[in-house]
């Protein structure tokens, strides 16, 4: 039986969560860390935790917090691939800004039989990234490339933008002024010592953004 088939709208949330907090934490996601991503009560996330270790897709062990099995890493993937192509769907056939896309996935991504979510695909010329500029990873992928912030980056690295749905709007709207959005390849020209900032060639023109901002800018290096 397909996971699509098995896991609810809450499984597919909790197993995309656990995946993000354990990269970032490179470790196990532990339940109060993952009641705050979904936004649910601790005793919600345990409940769907014991689930989806009964059917073999986390691992919940005393001091380790979550872990995915493989099966359940390839699931998150899965399910972090249709979120992105459901995104690319509304902001290329439907016209939603980038950042109002992350939204209104999660509301009906989860009811999409597997092959809606694969004509969708073809439909929009099998689209490398989200709307966001995040990779869409491909089938049966077991994991994604890192994503760094830009803040990373070194003078002479090149990159491609990618900013998260969750972004503060008045950051986004800051970074637009910039010409730093998702899918734009920036160039680090100057790194200031000491958290100082950084400056940007973007579309040929020169950019200083602070080490806090930069921080909310993710980025694919190309060279």
């Amino acid at each position: 039986m397909s996971t699509s088939v098995i896991l609810s709208k809450s499984d597919r949330e909790a197993l995309k969560a656990i995946y993000r907090a354990s990269r970032d934490a490179e470790g196990g996601a532990h339940t109060g860390a993952l009641a705050e991503r979904l936004g649910v009560s601790p005793g919600t996330v345990t409940a769907t935790v014991k689930r989806l270790a009964d059917r073999g897709f986390v691992d919940h062990k005393p001091y380790r917090g979550v872990e995915l099995t493989p099966e359940g890493r390839r699931s998150a993937i899965a399910a972090i691939r249709r979120h992105r192509i459901v995104e690319r769907f509304l902001a290329d056939m439907l016209g939603y800004a980038w950042n109002e896309a992350d939204r209104l996935a999660t509301t009906f991504e989860h009811q999409l039989p597997q092959e809606v979510e694969d004509r969708i695909f073809v439909a929009l010329h099998r689209p490398e990234t989200c709307p966001h500029g995040f990779p869409i990873p491909a089938k049966e992928t077991a994991d994604l490339p890192a994503m760094p912030p830009l803040y990373a980056l070194e003078p002479g690295d090149t990159a491609i933008v990618a900013i998260s749905g969750s972004t503060d709007p008045e950051i986004v709207a800051f970074l637009d002024t910039l010409g730093l959005r998702p899918g734009v390849t920036v160039e680090v020209k100057e790194k200031h010592p000491f958290d100082g900032p950084l400056v940007l060639r973007v579309d040929g023109n020169e950019r200083t953004i602070g080490s806090t901002v930069a921080h909310h800018v993710f980025v694919q290096k190309t060279a």
